[in-house]
């Protein structure tokens, strides 16, 4: 059977998060075996070229690593429709899009935000009957055979353990954030043969801070400042702008320039703790297989701790760990400090730690996203 055939289609809603899953998908597809084109429709180039900084924001994007890029404007391009036209979290394609879709034999999959709860998998692959006869289901990644998965690269985390199994990668990546040499030395103090996680009193930590301005980051830093362990903490440019940077006691917050996806992914593999936001850095996250800390994108009536509470229940992470998340998210600072206090001490953290590593490894077992995909849009083709 001949390769499918993507249309991507991505509106910037939260700076980073959509574009994120989008790129990743895209450029997965254009990898696979098989498959005959991808095209990713973006309407905010500006927000995209933070993470990919090979994109000029200013001229009409060439194809990178095999993807064709269109600048999704206001009147949208007419071009004819790919096989599959992937919706990606409720945006519609242009409606002389979905016309031309509706004249050939294309598949439309509506691609879900991630979410845990347990009636994602009775939704997920339900056709949605559309009045113009094309053919549409949705489709929700999640942590169970039940859902899409997870975007995994073949080979992830095998990457990961070869990244790191090499420190002189690690201090090439800090050097290109621009953090300083001394901050680099306590750091690289971390690789040296025989240490464990819980980290003598010259060994740094190292933890990405990447939340949503109303996360209690100062509470992080206050327990932090006080800690016998120096901590580097790196923070996106933007990102916490009220948290001071430079020395604070016994931490260094370090202000770091917007990566390539890559280079945010090994960020995450070299820390100690991610303190991460939304959908596509949670995944990241889970890849490392280290301790994270999630803020989950906030909704009206509370409606994302629900969603919280799902994805606690279904991760393994101890009792106190998921407070410590819930406090995190609900923003309150003094829970949050005396539970980071427990969850840094010796004991805390090697369950923090064990837990991490076998929720990447058990996510691990099951097939990623772009490979269920693929096999849905199959099964779609011969009903």
């Amino acid at each position: 059977m001949a390769g499918l055939s993507f249309d991507i289609f991505c509106r910037v809603v939260d700076n980073f998060g959509d574009i994120g899953v989008c790129w990743r998908l895209a450029r997965q597809l254009a990898r696979m075996p098989g498959q005959r084109a991808v095209r990713l429709w973006v309407d905010d180039l500006h927000s995209f070229s933070r993470i990919e900084p090979r994109l000029d924001p200013y001229r009409d994007p060439p194809p990178i690593d095999g993807v064709e890029l269109v600048h999704w404007t206001s009147p949208a391009p007419d071009l004819a429709p790919h096989d599959v036209a992937i919706e990606a979290f409720g945006c519609d394609p242009p409606v002389r899009f979905i016309e031309r879709m509706a004249c050939g034999d294309c598949l439309w999959i509506n691609l879900e935000y991630l979410s845990a709860e347990p009636w994602v998998e009775s939704c997920h692959a339900m056709p949605s009957l559309q009045a113009n006869g094309v053919r549409k289901a949705f489709f929700f990644p999640g942590f169970t055979p039940r859902t899409g998965g997870l975007l995994r690269e073949p080979g992830l985390l095998s990457d990961r353990d070869a990244w790191l199994a090499d420190p002189r990668q690690r201090t090439h990546l800090l050097r290109k954030t621009g953090l300083p040499e001394p901050q680099i030395a306590l750091l690289q103090k971390a690789d040296l043969p025989g240490l464990k996680m819980t980290p003598p009193p010259n060994r740094a930590r190292q933890i990405v801070l990447f939340s949503y301005p109303d996360a209690p980051a100062d509470s992080l830093l206050d327990v932090l400042s006080e800690q016998a362990v120096p901590t580097v903490i790196m923070v996106p440019a933007g990102v916490c702008p009220a948290l001071a940077r430079g020395q604070q006691g016994a931490a260094y917050v370090h202000e770091m320039p917007f990566v390539a996806q890559a280079d945010f992914d090994r960020l995450l593999w070299s820390s100690d703790l991610n303190c991460i936001r939304g959908e596509d850095s949670l995944v990241r996250a889970i890849w490392a297989g280290k301790p994270l800390l999630w803020h989950i994108y906030p909704q009206d009536g509370d409606a994302h701790m629900k969603k919280l509470a799902a994805w606690l229940a279904l991760a393994p992470v101890g009792p106190e760990h998921a407070k410590l998340m819930t406090a995190w998210n609900l923003g309150d600072r003094h829970a949050c400090a005396a539970l980071l206090r427990q969850a840094l001490s010796p004991a805390g953290w090697a369950d923090w730690q064990a837990a991490s590593t076998a929720w990447a490894a058990q996510q691990a077992e099951l097939p990623d996203l772009a490979e269920t995909l693929i096999r849905f849009c199959r099964k779609m083709q011969k009903s």
